[in-house]
């Protein structure tokens, strides 16, 4: 009886069956890293004389799937993958699983690695040692600070991402339900119980109360996989329970994040333990899940709970003693208490502290914290207007509805900006917030009721509405430019890092989604959106995608449906340096009419590569820009005899350079459309050469019609 171990029966004789090999291909956004991977790794298979199977996770979904009888007869599985793949399928199996990168740089060595590589047990994060995996959010192989880093940050983004549906459905339902049906009372703005509005206000806070969880929940999952989820979502829960360790106040979103993390950790030490072979079936499902949430809920409630509970005690005698000090320096301590934590037990009491003074006549301290709440989620809604290009789509979209809900008093609507890069945002709200209480402070701004933002003074509870509105705007001003004044700094500081450490395109101290170590010296192509700021293309609608890549060249003299021309193609680049080659080739691409201002054009494309390089390696790049510097879909080939630097992941100079242009509207299906079918096309090395070798415009147009 052959065991996992052994090599296929049979092998070394003339009789024998092939070695079956099976991959598993994905980076963040299923586009570019996803198909090379899988093409170098089938083209390296055919060459040893070995089967192999691919399934890619792109963006129009899994293609190529595996199946039960696809697994069961395969000798090991190599998964290439910078984004959460489900490994139980393969319990049993030889499992190596690596960076995207290495299945396009290294696909023979991978081949050759798997054959020895660790048996992956059902319900364990990952097998160690030669196969260098990990939990859903690990690295690849190999280890190192900056790749531990790079897996906490990737769980860190993977619960924000969840949690940010839950922050704007509760918030906006609030807000809406506040402004159309409630009154304002001494207890604050109350919507009248059995009204329809109570009932939308009602369904707002389950998603308010729903978001901690949701937070902790798939942090924890990122790191032990499905059986951290329980005690994950249950530990955040905890936290945002105050009662639970007698606090006024839960821990919120911060505590959830510390949650998270501990329930992950937890799992996978769990898994690391070493049971009967009787008990593997039930650890994932029932063993571990009560353990670990057991082990969590009581930590916190009696270790983490306890602290929590004393600061919010001793914070409010603190507040109390400082009642006849100077106003503005009690309004800015009150504001940076604000904003601090949204909602957690820091915000909870400068909150409370205004709160209860309002009955002993005291407006003037309600009233420097109702200056201070709305500046958060107007901040960072303003940054994301102001320095569009420091966030992904989705953010933007998070950016609007914290304007909204900013509006209203709804703090939390920042929450998603400050667990996504607490070390920008929360020192940004915090300098906003104190900004925005002194001022309110200084002027003698008074509220009556104990609630926030420009709705309070539209419904005439604030005295001094002028200067209300004066501090919060000056606060918001402050937290916004303060917020993309430390991006800008920390995307400086992480180039300037990745450069000495000679890997270019990587983000620094914020990676991208996948993490610093995901890109792989920030190759991949498009890259998510980082929360320090890296570009990511827009999600692409799947049904548009899928027609996409099916569809067949037309015929005649169309390439990629007509955006590439004649006119678009250049035999010989005269640049030498990458920014004088994408300045020639925005020239080229202005000579279609497509292009109204080619200076911005440049200078989104300069801004992409300053995020990641564009370089692919095999001396490939393709430098592409979303801006409405153009008013059609647009792309432009040219070559480079002598290769140009382009910072690519293998090291070569570029000399097949593509430059994509869309405009912001069409960034969703023709990017992502064109970049699929390159990245697939390019790895196929006979066209590359017929690539090189087409002597004129017209040679290089027909060698492109390949292209479908």
């Amino acid at each position: 009886m052959t065991s996992p171990a052994d090599p296929p029966s049979g092998e070394g004789t003339s009789g024998q069956r092939r070695l079956k090999l099976l991959a598993v291909t994905a980076c963040p956004t299923g586009i570019a890293h996803t198909y090379m991977a899988a093409e170098k790794l089938s083209q390296a298979a055919e060459s040893l004389g070995i089967d192999m199977k691919v399934e890619t996770q792109g963006s129009i979904g899994a293609e190529n799937v595996l199946s039960d009888n696809d697994v069961r007869g395969a000798d090991g599985v190599i998964i290439a993958a910078d984004k959460d793949v489900d490994r139980s399928r393969f319990a049993g199996k030889r499992v190596l699983s690596v960076g995207v990168s290495e299945g396009i740089s290294h696909p023979e060595r991978l081949i050759e690695r798997v054959r020895s590589a660790p048996v992956y047990e059902g319900g364990s994060a990952g097998a160690a040692g030669a196969s260098g995996t990990a939990g859903p959010a690990g690295s690849a192989a190999g280890g190192g600070s900056g790749r531990e880093r790079s897996a906490a940050y990737k769980a860190l983004m993977n619960g924000v991402s969840y949690m940010i549906p839950f922050v704007v459905v509760g918030g906006l339902l609030i807000a809406i339900s506040l402004a159309l049906g409630g009154d304002a009372t001494s207890k604050g703005y109350v919507i009248p119980e059995g009204t329809f509005w109570a009932h939308v206000n009602a369904i707002g806070v389950i998603g308010f109360t729903l978001m901690v969880p949701i937070l902790s929940g798939y942090i924890a999952y990122a790191i032990g996989d499905r059986p951290a989820l329980v005690p994950g979502m249950i530990g955040g829960w905890i936290a945002n329970t105050g009662e639970l360790y007698d606090s006024k106040a839960g821990a919120g979103f911060i505590g959830a994040i510390v949650t998270g993390f501990l329930a992950g950790y937890l799992v996978v030490w769990i898994k690391k333990v070493k049971v009967p072979k009787f008990v593997r079936p039930i650890m994932p499902i029932i063993v571990i899940p009560i353990v670990a949430t057991t082990a969590l809920g009581l930590f916190f409630i009696y270790v983490i709970g306890k602290p929590i509970s004393w600061v919010f005690e001793h914070l409010t005698d603190w507040l109390s003693g400082m009642t006849g000090t100077s106003a503005i320096l009690l309004g800015a301590i009150l504001g940076l208490m604000i904003a601090f934590d949204m909602g957690g037990p820091v915000n909870k009491t400068a909150f409370l502290f205004g709160t209860g003074l309002i009955a002993t006549g005291n407006q003037t301290v309600m009233g420097m914290c109702a200056a201070a709440i709305p500046v958060m989620p107007l901040g960072q809604g303003l940054a994301t207007l102001i320095r569009r290009r420091l966030y992904s789509e989705q953010e933007r979209e998070t950016g609007m509805a914290s304007l909204f809900m900013g509006m209203f008093g709804i703090s939390e609507g920042a929450i998603p900006f400050a667990a996504a890069r607490p070390a920008q945002v929360i020192p940004a709200n915090m300098l906003g917030g104190a900004v925005a209480g002194a001022v309110a402070g200084m002027a003698g701004v008074k509220d009556a009721v104990p609630h926030g933002g420009p709705i309070v003074a539209v419904l005439g509870a604030i005295g001094g509405v002028p200067m209300f509105f004066v501090a919060v705007a000056i606060g918001t001003v402050v937290t916004a430019l303060a917020t993309v004044a430390l991006i800008d700094l920390s995307e400086r500081k992480g180039r300037g890092e990745a450069v000495a450490r000679g890997s270019v395109g990587t983000s620094g101290p914020e990676p991208v989604l996948a993490g610093a170590r995901a890109t792989a010296g920030g190759a991949d192509v498009p890259v998510v959106a980082s929360s320090a700021g890296a570009a990511q293309e827009e999600a692409p609608d799947a049904a548009a995608v899928a027609e996409a890549e099916a569809a067949v060249e037309a015929p005649g003299d169309e390439v990629l449906s007509g955006y590439l021309t004649e006119r678009t193609v250049k035999v010989q680049l005269e640049a030498r340096d990458k920014e004088a080659a994408i300045r020639e080739m925005a020239s080229l691409l202005a000579a279609t009419g497509t292009v109204d201002d080619v200076e911005e054009l440049v200078r989104t494309a300069l801004r992409r590569e300053a995020q990641g390089t564009t370089g692919l390696g095999e001396e490939i790049a393709i430098p592409h820009a979303k801006t409405d510097a153009v008013s059609a879909p647009v792309v432009g080939f040219a070559r480079s005899a002598e290769g140009i630097e382009w910072g690519s992941l293998d090291g070569t100079k570029a000399k097949l350079i593509f430059m994509i242009s869309v405009p912001e509207a069409a960034a969703g299906d023709e990017h992502l459309r064109i970049l699929a079918l390159l990245s697939r096309k390019l790895m196929d090395t006979g066209f590359r050469e017929r690539l090189e070798a087409a002597p004129d415009d017209a040679a290089i147009l027909d060698v492109l019609r390949e292209v479908r």
